[in-house]
């Protein structure tokens, strides 16, 4: 069997340390060592050390070629042995490739985290020495297309989610050398054993009817069935697409939506009684309480004029509001509202800002799908709910 052996010029190799940029060293030492490991298995191959003669050889040597191969410390040219027919492959390339994977998920992982491609691109530059165009690392992340598309279509039928949490954000889109808004629909769930999940993400042109209905049907179609709840705002062609589809279902109109609706045509002074009466409605711990403290309040403030809207506003949504009521004790606090949804939202805003304007829609699927799915796989580590 060949041996691997290294002669060195220890007082050589001592200067070169004192006196020259230790990476450089670092890097030959590295060389030396691959080179012969490669040279060995050529050997191995072969079964046969060099200007040995047997019957057991399967193939010859046939020199070397010069190969290129990106580490961590930079670009290294190595001598990669051949054989005349070609058989023989070093397995060294085929390890550094699975690294160069995983270099390759980092640098999505970096920019699925809000890293600008930029400043991926100067990481790279930092940490291997090499540069890499802008538009190098962009087409790096279509990478996640399929994987983002999979996730995004896949089968909801084995689990049911009695209560869903939907909502819209807008996005900035570049199409036809024009910056357009986009909507994305996002739609969240509780499931039975207390855990969230994110359902699913559409981009469509604007927030309408005919977007949601074809939103909620995309979700029907995965196989989820009707919920118990479907807590969202107060947008008419949600609630409108929401009956179609989801038929049965009732809807929670978000507490948090309505009482903002409520304050928002309050006086400006002089309402802290107001303001008081309202919360306490809201803390309400059963339905027949809501609907008494919500009386009573009518019956305090119904002759003040300058209440009139206010009070239209909580007598239209209060009742959608109060759903929530109905359900166990141990969820209500969290399916009163969308704020659960919202946090999400803020936490796909905070990524798509270091973006700004989407190159195009598929961009920012793809981004915001691979951000969803991030928290997804984080939140299903946990259960959101204690059990009381």
């Amino acid at each position: 069997m060949t041996q691997i052996q290294f002669n060195l010029n220890l007082d050589l190799l001592k200067e070169s340390v004192m006196n020259s940029d230790i990476d450089a060293v670092i890097k030959a030492s590295i060389v030396l060592v691959l080179n012969s490991v490669m040279e060995k298995e050529r050997d191995d191959y072969l079964q046969v050390g060099a200007y040995e003669r047997s019957t057991d050889r399967i193939d010859s040597r046939n020199g070397f070629y010069e190969r290129e191969l990106i580490m961590s410390i930079g670009r290294i040219n190595l001598r990669v042995p051949r054989t005349r027919n070609g058989g023989f492959s070093p397995s060294l390339f085929e390890k550094y490739a699975r690294y160069d994977q995983a270099f390759v998920l980092s640098m999505l992982e970096m920019v699925v985290n809000g890293v600008s491609t930029r400043k991926v691109k100067n990481i790279v530059q930092q940490l291997c020495g090499e540069s890499v165009s802008k538009s190098f690392v962009s087409s790096l992340t279509e990478k996640l297309d399929p994987v983002v598309q999979a996730w995004a279509n896949r089968p909801l039928n084995t689990t049911y989610y009695p209560y869903i949490f939907a909502d819209a954000m807008y996005i900035k889109v570049r199409e036809h050398n024009r910056v357009v808004p986009k909507a994305v629909y996002i739609a969240t769930a509780i499931t039975e054993d207390n855990r969230r999940e994110v359902l699913g993400i559409r981009v469509d042109h604007i927030e309408s009817y005919d977007a949601w209905k074809a939103f909620l049907h995309h979700l029907q179609s995965r196989g989820v069935q009707s919920p118990k709840l479907f807590i969202t705002d107060a947008h008419p062609g949600l609630k409108k697409a929401l009956k179609e589809v989801f038929v049965g279902t009732v809807w929670q109109r978000c507490t948090v939506h309505l009482k903002r609706n409520i304050f928002n045509v309050l006086p400006k002074k002089g309402i802290d009684e107001v303001k008081l009466g309202l919360k306490r409605i809201f803390k309400a711990v059963s339905v027949e309480d809501a609907r008494k403290f919500k009386d009573e309040f009518i019956e305090h403030f119904g002759e003040n004029q300058k209440l009139e809207k206010a009070i239209r506003v909580l007598e239209d949504g209060f009742e959608d509001a109060i759903q929530y009521l109905n359900e166990p004790v141990k969820f209500q606090q969290y399916i009163r509202s969308t704020n659960s949804l919202e946090r999400l939202n803020l936490e796909v805003r905070r990524r798509e800002q270091v973006i700004r304007i989407f190159p195009n829609t598929q961009s920012a699927f793809r981004m915001i799908g691979a951000v969803l799915m991030q928290i997804n796989e984080d939140q299903g580590m946990k259960k959101t709910i204690r059990d009381k």
